[in-house]
């Protein structure tokens, strides 16, 4: 099993792990405490709060999470999209089955968006003109845009494959553009679907 709390002293460890040196992971493990807090206040009675069944176990009852501090839970989705592993490795790592790394993925995955959210830190994903790009990012003077084709398996709606068929790398691919700023700073991202 991986020694989170190992990784958590070390900022060499913890940059290769999750991305984040030890500021920026604290400060959004503050971020998402709130998040989490504001998200269990509706399950203090859980589902029993408008239900007809009586409680088998107390409040607080039954199996304790493996992931049970908040940075745990911070470090297992961060490293999650830093290394995407399976989820029988992450399982290993973190001494879970599949199926419940796989439970807590979806769980913390849309929390985490929420946090990021909030700080602003996600790229824009839709902008219809440059006017709506100068309002949202005033302070951007100069850009750099490129773009990337990952391959793709093969769709097998005839329409997908023609929209999705790269002559250039001779496969399907789903193209990609990026927009940053002098800083690296991804401003807008944009899958694009092709032709």
């Amino acid at each position: 099993m991986l020694d989170i709390n190992r990784v958590l002293k070390e900022d060499r460890l913890l940059r290769a792990f999750s991305g984040l040196n030890r500021k920026a992971f604290d400060e959004l493990s503050v971020a998402l405490e709130i998040v989490l807090n504001v998200e269990a206040m509706p399950a203090a009675g859980y589902a029993y709060a408008n239900s007809q069944k009586p409680r088998k176990r107390s409040v607080g009852g039954g199996r304790k999470p493996r992931l049970q501090r908040v940075e745990d839970k911070l470090f297992f989705i961060l490293f999650y999209f830093k290394c995407y592993p399976t989820f029988d490795v992450a399982g290993v790592l973190f001494d879970l089955h599949r199926s419940r790394a796989h439970r807590w993925m979806l769980r913390l995955q849309p929390l985490l968006k929420t946090v990021l959210g909030k700080k602003m830190v996600l790229p824009e994903r839709k902008l219809e003109s440059i006017e709506e790009f100068i309002a949202r990012f005033p302070y951007a003077q100069e850009v750099m845009i490129d773009g990337t084709e990952r391959p793709i398996q093969r769709p097998k709606d005839e329409e997908k494959q023609k929209s999705h068929y790269s002559g250039k790398k001779k496969r399907h691919t789903r193209k990609h553009l990026v927009m940053t700023d002098q800083a690296k700073r991804v401003l807008v991202q944009v899958n694009c679907k092709g032709r």
